[in-house]
């Protein structure tokens, strides 16, 4: 019998920002089974905010609670799995305005949400587009915004690697591993002209991660997105 999905929605508008960092920065965060996933000989953590639309919990939508954005804070793994390389994402933390989504996902998957003050503006034409998502803490508002002329066109070989990990791996409480599949299609991507990555990172973040947040990124891009399914998922155990 085929899976249902746990999750369907449509993640859209995505600005993914991506800094190359060093792998001991990771390391105290890899779950248990799987292992640092690098590109091009290099390891990678990325920005990601974005908008839910759309949103259901097992096909069934949720009043006031089916549109808003997230901002996220990952990084890269595999699990090679009888021979298929599972490509996956560890979620260092996970930003949301609404706090039955925290609330949720901290329950389901143990994923690190923070419920805070959030805000979105989308301007997207064929021509041109604009994302700004700002989320706030002790300090005031922090900024991810981005400007993009640029054609849509199909990923290429970073941008691939960026959005086409198609499994979650967050630690449980015990220390075991879930492990969880992500179903969407191939995004097509845009340039940005204009980039602006701003705040007080260390309140989020804690300073280790905000001393790469602050420094100009490696490179950048906005995603159209898609429809999406996340699955349950399951636990991986302590056979690992």
């Amino acid at each position: 019998m085929q899976e249902r999905p746990f999750l369907t929605a449509s993640w859209r508008d995505l600005l993914m920002v991506n800094w190359a960092v060093p792998p001991a920065l990771l390391m105290p965060y890899v779950p248990r089974g799987v292992v640092l996933d690098p590109w091009e000989g290099r390891h990678w953590m990325s920005l990601v905010g974005f908008r839910f639309l759309d949103t259901r919990i097992g096909g069934v939508r949720i009043p006031f609670h089916q549109e808003f954005c997230e901002v996220n804070l990952r990084f890269y793994v595999g699990r090679l799995v009888a021979g298929e390389w599972r490509r996956g994402v560890v979620f260092l933390r996970e930003l949301v305005a609404r706090r039955a989504v925290t609330a949720l996902a901290r329950w389901c998957y143990h994923e690190n949400y923070l419920t805070l003050p959030m805000r979105a503006a989308v301007s997207n034409t064929p021509d041109a587009c604009e994302v700004e998502y700002g989320w706030r803490s002790r300090s005031g508002w922090s900024t991810l915004a981005a400007r993009s002329t640029a054609p849509w066109e199909d990923a290429g070989p970073e941008a691939k690697f960026i959005t086409e990990h198609f499994w979650g791996y967050s630690r449980q409480r015990d220390g075991a591993t879930r492990e969880y599949r992500v179903d969407h299609p191939m995004w097509r991507v845009r340039l940005p002209e204009s980039l602006r990555v701003e705040g007080a990172f260390e309140e989020t973040y804690g300073e280790n991660f905000a001393q790469h947040l602050r420094r100009a990124p490696d490179s950048a891009f906005v995603a159209d997105g898609s429809a999406v399914s996340v699955f349950a998922g399951t636990r991986l155990g302590d056979h690992l």
